[in-house]
């Protein structure tokens, strides 16, 4: 439509990650329904091939469930470092196009080619292009929404798996909006959806024709206003570069629940460690100190310390996390733990008031010990307070990142 300023706002979705890169890497998995989690008793599933799709095994479904449905699916561990890696080399691929990048997860981000015109062609030519060179130079599949808004990008990009390209031209955005489901807005969860569902409100185009005073009336200002503005795709959102970690963090769910605090402490204190060290290899430290729990019935607290300084040490980490782990009464028996550090600082950060230097000789250790695991492994050393009765163990079973910027990793709520 002359006039209307043309879509350049892209939504880039890797399709089934983590299981393609499986299948990328391990060609005997290619065609077959691979799933990606907790191996367990009681992990969960992080991600499925379209294969294991077909059998009804979705992120976030429980591996015991994924087993019934799906009895001849490939079932693999998690393996964070290596997708991580192939994320790398995705958004290489990115920036070669435009320098507004904005990272969603590993496996997802919004791209503004509006500048990318006179060199790449249209929005369209772009995502074109990008899925190309993708799969050319990485050898896996994305889907790519194309919009002039973030969220008519990203259910363009959803709208087009698998292996899609979807142009929602400028002019034809409420054609594509309004027959949608309302529950896919962002901000419309089960229990807004309820409310919407007893007012007769199912679609977007449903709620776009309700009266922005009534939804303020049932949903309260904020949430009134914000989806009166979405259901008539009302998003200026700018896409932002270089989004950055807000915490690092580490958890595992057990195979059974813990109750006594001694193994607790002992679990706590390997978690610190594991965070710890991907402090140190983003080169962060941090001020804030948080404990998750999660007991058996599935309700989960969090216990937070912040410090007068930012840390990055294995010993200050797990001596406030185990501080904090004092708070908590375990009877209930414990799922999931996870130790996360926030309030972040790029940097070193030395600690030169306490006594005897101890500061500088805790960062030689913890630098020392980092060489060794680089070279040998996360099990090659660790301070004897991590050896229990099965020998040293600082690796992972089902370990995954948690936080606001946790995304990609392997756990109870993550998903491709």
């Amino acid at each position: 439509m002359v006039g209307l300023p043309p879509p350049s706002i892209l939504h880039v979705d890797l399709d089934a990650f983590f299981a393609s890169v499986e299948q990328l890497l391990d060609p005997s998995l290619r065609g077959r329904p691979v799933i990606v989690g907790g191996t367990g008793n009681r992990g969960v599933v992080a991600a499925a091939s379209y294969e294991a799709r077909r059998f009804g095994v979705h992120s976030a479904l429980p591996t015991a469930r994924a087993r019934r449905l799906c009895p001849e699916g490939v079932f693999v561990s998690p393996r964070i470092g290596v997708y991580r890696e192939f994320s790398e080399r995705v958004f290489t691929v990115f920036r070669a196009f435009t320098p507004l990048v904005e990272p969603i997860s590993l496996d997802e981000a919004f791209l503004d080619v509006s500048g990318a015109r006179r060199l790449f062609g249209d929005g369209p030519a772009v995502a074109a292009a990008i899925r190309a060179r993708v799969q050319e130079e990485v050898g896996l599949v994305c889907s790519v929404g194309v919009a002039t808004t973030k969220l008519l990008a990203k259910l363009a990009s959803d709208a087009s798996k698998p292996d899609g390209l979807l142009v929602i031209d400028a002019g034809k955005e409420l054609e594509f909006l309004h027959p949608m489901p309302v529950s896919r807005l962002w901000g419309v969860g089960p229990a807004t959806a309820r409310k919407l569902e007893a007012r007769a409100v199912t679609t977007v185009g449903e709620l776009a024709a309700t009266p922005e005073d009534t939804l303020i009336r049932l949903l309260g200002t904020g949430a009134g206003q914000h989806l009166y503005a979405l259901a008539w795709n009302r998003d200026d959102r700018p896409v932002t570069p270089g989004h950055e970690a807000k915490s690092v963090s580490s958890e595992e769910t057990f195979g059974r629940d813990l109750v006594a605090r001694d193994e607790l402490a002992l679990e706590v204190r390997r978690l610190a460690h594991r965070t710890a060290r991907r402090l140190r290899d983003a080169r962060l430290s941090g001020r804030t100190v948080a404990l998750k729990v999660r007991f058996s019935d599935f309700q989960t607290i969090t216990r937070s310390v912040t410090l007068p300084e930012p840390t990055d040490s294995d010993l200050e980490l797990a001596d406030h996390a185990t501080e904090l782990l004092e708070r908590i009464d375990p009877g209930a028996g414990v799922r999931l733990l996870g130790v996360g550090v926030s309030n972040l600082e790029h940097g070193v950060h030395h600690q030169e008031e306490l006594p005897f230097a101890r500061a500088p000789r805790r960062r030689d250790v913890d630098a020392a010990v980092d060489a060794v695991r680089e070279r040998f492994g996360d099990d090659a050393v660790a301070p004897a307070a991590l050896v229990d009765r099965g020998g040293l163990r600082t690796g992972r079973r089902t370990d995954h990142s948690w936080g606001p910027d946790a995304g990609g990793g392997a756990g109870e709520r993550d998903g491709d």
